[in-house]
């Protein structure tokens, strides 16, 4: 899987500690300023520890509300943000229901909008989502688990075509056809149920190649993830309501961590521009620095964009 990661430090709610590190952590709140009584809006609460460093700006007045697919994300961030001064909702819901959930508050506008579209390392070590080859899981990857479709249940039930364009549109592989080829090939003989084992096919579909820097399964298993989650849609559905939802000189700042996200954003930025909506403060993606993905490699795909309300 592409490596699309975010978060801080954490403990799991039921299970071993997992290091999980904010990207561009302190590039943000350079970037974004709040009054103590504004509202914010973190789409992706993950592991509350962007929402934290942005709730100590905001007083008692000042409201921070999360929102999250995973329900033990927000269990997580229960934890780590109980012991600020403001006003914590966290609500179990995918972002792109943002404005509805923000209105059942009695919200009408907020100061600022994250998302963080890192999937954590806390999820990819949690053999239940199942979002991982680096160790065997059931092939499953639903963020949330209310949704019905599992990776297993597109991989076994899909025709070759339908497949193989999946894998190029979702996970940009120029072999997605001959990985297609041999997934259905082998699921005559056994159904796919793990990671490893689609790992393992998709190794065999790619023969023996020189040392590549990314896994030969990454992008088939970024692409499953995608369509199983319904990534690019949702994301569609946040960014075009952030912008009713924004205070005049409000932001919105997006962490995207592929090419497909962050095409979206620049586009949705571009397009609210030129309609006299926003003011694209990052003409150009904002990158980790060299010494950030020294100590946390996981950040070295990331790309932050900000755009503010006008």
């Amino acid at each position: 899987m592409k490596s699309r990661y975010s978060g801080h430090d954490t403990k799991e709610v039921n299970g071993p500690i997992v290091e999980h590190i904010p990207v561009l952590a302190g590039t943000l709140i350079e970037q974004i300023t709040l009054p103590p009584d504004g509202v914010m809006v973190d789409s992706t609460i993950g592991q509350g520890g962007h929402s934290y460093l942005f709730g100590t700006k905001l007083g008692p007045a000042g409201v921070l509300i999360g929102l999250d697919v995973d329900k033990e994300a927000i269990q997580r961030a229960q934890l780590k943000l109980k012991e600020l001064s403001c006003r914590v909702i966290l609500i179990h819901s995918n972002f792109s229901h943002i404005s509805e959930q923000i209105h059942k508050q009695g919200i009408e506008k907020v100061d600022f909008i994250l998302a963080d579209l890192g999937v954590s390392s806390v999820q990819l070590s949690d053999v239940e989502k199942g979002l991982s080859f680096l160790e065997d899981m059931p092939l499953d990857m639903r963020i949330d688990k209310r949704i019905k479709r599992t990776a297993a249940d597109i991989i076994n039930n899909t025709d070759e075509k339908t497949l193989a364009d999946l894998i190029y549109k979702f996970g940009q592989d120029r072999a997605s056809r001959r990985i297609a080829r041999f997934i259905v090939q082998h699921r005559k003989t056994e159904p796919i149920k793990t990671t490893s084992q689609l790992a393992k096919i998709v190794c065999k579909a790619f023969g023996r190649q020189k040392r590549t820097r990314i896994h030969p399964a990454t992008r088939t298993f970024q692409a499953l993830r995608i369509a199983v989650n319904n990534e690019l849609e949702n994301l569609e559905r946040l960014l075009a309501s952030a912008s009713e939802l924004l205070k005049k000189g409000a932001c919105i700042a997006v962490v995207s961590y592929h090419s497909l996200e962050d095409g979206l954003v620049k586009s949705n930025f571009k397009q609210n521009e030129k309609g006299g909506i926003y003011r694209t403060i990052t003409k150009k993606p904002i990158v980790p620095s060299r010494d950030e993905i020294a100590k946390n490699r996981r950040a070295r795909s990331a790309k932050l964009r900000i755009a503010q309300k006008l």
